[in-house]
């Protein structure tokens, strides 16, 4: 299937769904259509897809169930912002991106982060090899393409910190949510997520060759190298909401059991990738495939234990928004909190389970033409 028609149905999909599922968030975080479980509902970042794969194996698994959970998971889409879903009482966890939480904050609406399941971030700027243009100073006076609507703060940032203004310096090109501006040389540079826009290059074919183009034609910058690599998908909360202790236990429950499913796609890759075609048919096996392997390797390891926040990383990022102008004040730490994904760990730990991932390894995962 062509990359276009995929990505059309990817986000008809989403509008469907959600559709669907518009009566499943409880403000209240309790009762619901089964009995005596809590009724919850999580707001995804984007449409059913291997970045999420960890909430749909713990519903597949039964795991909420085994927290006594009703849990209903809101596919994202281009038009669906998690942080005003949540503020708007339609789910009561959703997934963001850390600056993006910040900049919510920093408008006075007050979100808080519970679960960092990201430990490190995925967001990569490439170019051809044959363009010479191999550093990220190099990029100054091209055309560069990147995600807006705060999906560009750490380009921008990597950008601002080897003295290039994105603004003045250089061409920033909105890019859409494929990679045809770049396959065709109309822009000099692209964003891609190590785990989906980098596979549609390596998918689509090379028209001098006839073949698939391969990683030995790109320079791959990530923004974790240059220092800018802010952290991405975190689960979320409102403040008042988390502020209730009945509610804190439900979340302690939610993020076990999503924990719990994280782990379960790390150990069994391709049963969890059969969960995840089962949720989102419309991305091809192959595209699925890599983007698992990717994204686990963004989780794992995780030396704290996965969705505990490390403060280190949470300055970074903190930093990163600072001086790309995403927030006009540094954050506070009342951002996040550990507590719930600390004791949602140590219970994962009395259960035996490898909370940390230390020994696992990245899978040599190959690209099949199309993401088929």
């Amino acid at each position: 299937m062509k990359r276009s028609r995929w990505l059309a149905r990817a986000a008809s999909v989403a509008v469907i769904a959600i559709a669907l599922t518009a009566c499943g968030g409880d403000d209240n975080g309790g009762g619901g259509s089964s009995g005596d479980k809590d009724a919850i509902t999580l707001q995804s970042k984007w449409v059913p897809q291997a970045q999420f794969a960890g909430y749909y194996a713990a519903l597949d698994q039964g795991y909420y169930d085994d927290e006594n959970l009703d849990v209903t998971i809101k596919p994202g889409g281009p038009d669906i912002v998690p942080e005003q879903v949540v503020l708007g009482g339609q789910a009561e966890f959703g997934i963001d991106w850390l600056d993006s939480l910040l900049a919510t904050r920093d408008k006075g609406q007050d979100i808080v982060n519970i679960g960092q399941v990201f430990t490190r971030s995925g967001m990569t700027e490439v170019t051809w090899k044959d363009s010479g243009l191999d550093q990220i100073t190099d990029l100054k006076g091209k055309k560069v393409g990147v995600w807006l609507g705060g999906n560009e703060h750490k380009l921008f940032a990597a950008l601002n910190k080897n003295g290039i203004d994105p603004q003045k310096d250089t061409k920033i090109v909105a890019q859409p949510f494929d990679m045809n501006l770049f396959l065709n040389r109309e822009i000099d540079a692209a964003a891609a997520m190590t785990y989906n826009e980098l596979a549609q290059v390596l998918e689509s074919k090379n028209k001098d060759t006839g073949k698939l183009h391969t990683m030995d034609e790109l320079n791959v910058m990530k923004m974790s190298d240059l220092g800018t690599g802010a952290l991405e998908d975190g689960v979320f909360v409102k403040g008042d909401w988390i502020a209730d202790e009945g509610n804190q236990d439900i979340a302690k429950r939610f993020l076990k059991a999503s924990f719990r499913g994280w782990i379960y796609c790390r150990d069994n890759p391709e049963d969890c990738l059969r969960i995840v075609l089962d949720n989102g048919p419309t991305l091809g096996e192959g595209h699925q495939r890599w983007q698992l392997n990717e994204v686990n390797a963004l989780i794992w390891p995780a030396p704290k234990g996965i969705g505990i926040m490390d403060p280190q990383s949470f300055k970074i990022t903190n930093d990163i928004a600072l001086s790309g102008k995403v927030i006009k004040k540094a954050a506070s730490d009342d951002a996040y909190r550990t507590d719930l994904a600390e004791a949602a760990v140590n219970e994962l730990k009395d259960d035996d389970l490898d909370v940390t991932g230390e020994n696992w390894q990245k899978e040599d995962v190959q690209v099949t033409e199309g993401g088929e």
